[in-house]
């Protein structure tokens, strides 16, 4: 956990100075936390893009990630 924290404190600090970062990752909720724009994919292909709100409201992103009950 501390590992996770220190990522996310040195990921905001880069953004304070202004640089643009790639983050693949599989965190959704360090990934909600740090991204300002998010590209899912699934089995290789775009499933989406968008801000962290436009990704969780997605039916798509939904079906996928948390089956289709939800």
């Amino acid at each position: 956990h501390k590992e996770k924290q220190d990522l996310i404190q040195v990921l905001r600090q880069l953004q304070g100075e202004g640089m643009s970062i790639l983050l693949v990752e599989h965190d959704m909720d360090l990934v909600m936390d740090v991204c300002d724009q998010l590209v899912v994919m699934e089995f290789g292909t775009l499933l989406t893009r968008g801000t962290p709100a436009e990704v969780q409201a997605n039916p798509a992103v939904r079906a996928a990630y948390l089956g289709t009950e939800h």
